[in-house]
Formats: structure tokens, sequence, C-alpha cells
């Protein structure tokens, strides 16, 4: 940043503007402050701040894929978290765009019982990836290697936040009131801004609300499981009748 500065300086010198000695040092003193808050915002990107963002990412993904990107991307873009290099895409205008669009969507889809769940089925095939790219971008900017370990990481939170998600939802829209629903669906909405502020935070504070979250999901998932059943029944005869439509044609 001085070395900027530095030629700022001598290209308004060759232009014949001569700023004086304490213009030159203001200018110099803000560089400073930038440097320092960027240096500092960088050394908040540790190990352990990272891998709590990419956990967050995907698990969060696997049920508010478009309020995780839009919310991500928000933050860094206003400046109130540094991102890594992998997720700088996130503050670009049109993701911004795009997300906060689909975001409106889904808040409305997944308010109205059994919309929800087919929603969830069109989403279950890009919730998933999804979460396990924003893990890896979170973590492989400098290595393939940490690249893949987010990707995995990000992969597998996803998919078992999301067969919650749609195995919890299954049972809850057996009931004729739409009122659960809402409940259910208002939670999901807190929940994913909790998630991924704590993850960027507090990571030693996520990481202990993670394992509590995997375990609630785990007995979510054992004691619902004839509607995990249920939701796998769906997505076999949805892909099933995706294969099948360019067969008959």
């Amino acid at each position: 940043m001085q070395e900027l500065i530095q030629h700022l300086m001598q290209w308004l010198q060759s232009l014949g503007l001569h700023p004086d000695g304490a213009t030159a040092a203001a200018v110099g003193e803000a560089a400073g402050h930038v440097g320092d808050a960027v240096n500092t915002a960088a050394a908040r990107l540790d190990m352990p701040s990272l891998l709590a963002l990419a956990a967050a990412l995907g698990w969060a993904s696997g049920f508010r894929l478009y309020a995780v990107v839009f919310l991500t991307g928000a933050m860094g873009y206003a400046g109130w978290i540094a991102l890594p290099p992998g997720l700088h895409v996130l503050e670009h205008p049109a993701v911004l765009a795009a997300s906060g669009l689909m975001l409106l969507v889904e808040f409305f889809a997944d308010k109205i019982p059994w919309v929800d769940s087919v929603w969830d089925s069109i989403n279950a095939f890009i919730r998933i990836p999804a979460g396990a790219l924003l893990a890896a971008g979170a973590l492989g900017a400098d290595s393939a290697t940490m690249g893949m370990v987010g990707a995995l990481l990000g992969g597998s939170l996803a998919a078992t936040s999301f067969a919650t998600k749609a195995t919890t939802r299954a049972a809850i829209n057996t009931s004729p009131e739409p009122f659960t629903n809402w409940l259910a669906s208002f939670f999901e909405d807190g929940l994913v801004v909790g998630i991924v502020w704590l993850a960027t935070q507090h990571p030693l504070a996520f990481g202990i609300a993670l394992a509590v979250m995997l375990v609630v999901s785990v007995l979510l998932l054992v004691v619902l499981f004839k509607f995990l059943k249920l939701v796998v029944r769906k997505l076999r005869a949805f892909v099933g009748q995706g294969a099948a439509e360019p067969t008959g044609a």
C-alpha cells in the first residue's frame, strides 16, 4: 500500500502537481490505517477460522443455500468479515443479485406445506454439491489438498443437514395445519444467520454448536426413519422420472 501511494505521488508530481507536506503526510497516514485494517482482517483468517467457515457454509447450505451465498457475500462486500480468496466471487454484484432473488423465492416456497418438500427434492441436487464447492473455496485457496478436504467436509455436512431438514419436513407435513411448518421454516431462517455469524465471530463456540447439531440430526434421523425412507423414495422417483423422459422422447 505504501508503494502504491508513493507511485501516485510521483505521478501527480509528473503532472506538475506538488502536494504539500501536510497532504502527503495525511495520505500516508490514511494508507497506513488501511494497511493495518487489511493485515488485521487477514490475520483473522487462521486455520480454525477457515475450518469453522467451511463447516458453516457446508452445513447451512443443506437447508438454506441461497441465504448462505447471499449473506456471506453481502457481509464480505460490506467489509464486515474477511473472506478467503476462494470466496471473493460471492461479493460480486451479479452473484449477490442472483442469490438474493433465489433467496426470496425459497423464502416463500419453504413456507407452503408440500411445496417445500417438492422444492427440497429439486434442490437436493444443488445444495449438496454447492455446499462442497463453498467449503472447498474457503479452504482451497493455496492448496489443492485442503480444497479436497473442504469439499469432503462441506458435502458431508450439507448432505446431513439436508437429510435432517427433508425428513423433519416430511413428518411435519403429515399434519394438516400450516403453523408447524411455518415455525420450522422461520427457525431455519434464523438458524442460518446464527450459524454464519457464530462461525465468523466465535469459531470455537461454533465447533461446539456444530457437534450438538450433528447429534440432534442423528437422533432425528433415527426417530423419523420411516419418513427418511419416504424422502429417499421420492428422490429416487424424481431421478428415475428425469432419466426416463429422454428415452421416451
